[in-house]
């Protein structure tokens, strides 16, 4: 059986995008996302509210756009995959971070939100926007594995 590596993410961009180049010469923007989750604690009645944040990396000609378009307290929709990263410091200590990896990247909300929105194939929904930003080039359909339906899951143990 195959594998599926894919994330799905909304959220709130938490700084402008930092963008660097390889030694190749390709761009490659990072920035964090925040999501919150929600919820009311079931003793005290009290609302409750967790921020989660992800770190977003775009390659190539998406990382371009990126750069030009993304902006701090943009809500957007990310759609990559997840990568762990494991690096040595200079004083020998070891770090992994958790990455997504960007495939498509959107803008969401509502023309109020976006200041000066760019028109970019942008399918406007009566107040909402969404402001596609492309897809990115070195992602695969194929990288993504077969399709598993729901039904073909056994959640029971063995």
């Amino acid at each position: 059986m195959g594998s599926l590596n894919k994330v799905m993410l909304i959220g709130n961009v938490g700084q402008d995008p930092d963008v660097r180049y390889s030694t190749s010469g390709k761009p490659v923007a990072r920035f964090s996302l925040a999501t919150n989750e929600r919820w009311t604690s079931r003793g005290s009645n009290e609302p409750q509210e967790h921020t989660e944040w992800h770190n977003i990396v775009s390659f190539g000609s998406l990382a371009e756009r990126v750069k030009e378009y993304v902006t701090k307290g943009r809500q957007v929709f990310v759609e990559g995959r997840l990568r762990a990263n494991s690096w040595t410091d200079v004083n020998g200590i070891k770090h992994t971070r958790t990455e997504i990896h960007a495939r498509d990247i959107q803008f969401l909300g509502s023309r109020r939100d976006a200041g000066t929105a760019p028109e970019v194939d942008k399918q406007a929904k009566g107040d909402e926007d969404t402001i596609d930003l492309g897809v990115n080039d070195d992602f695969s359909v194929s990288d993504l594995g077969p399709a598993v339906e729901m039904d073909d899951l056994s959640l029971t143990p063995d």
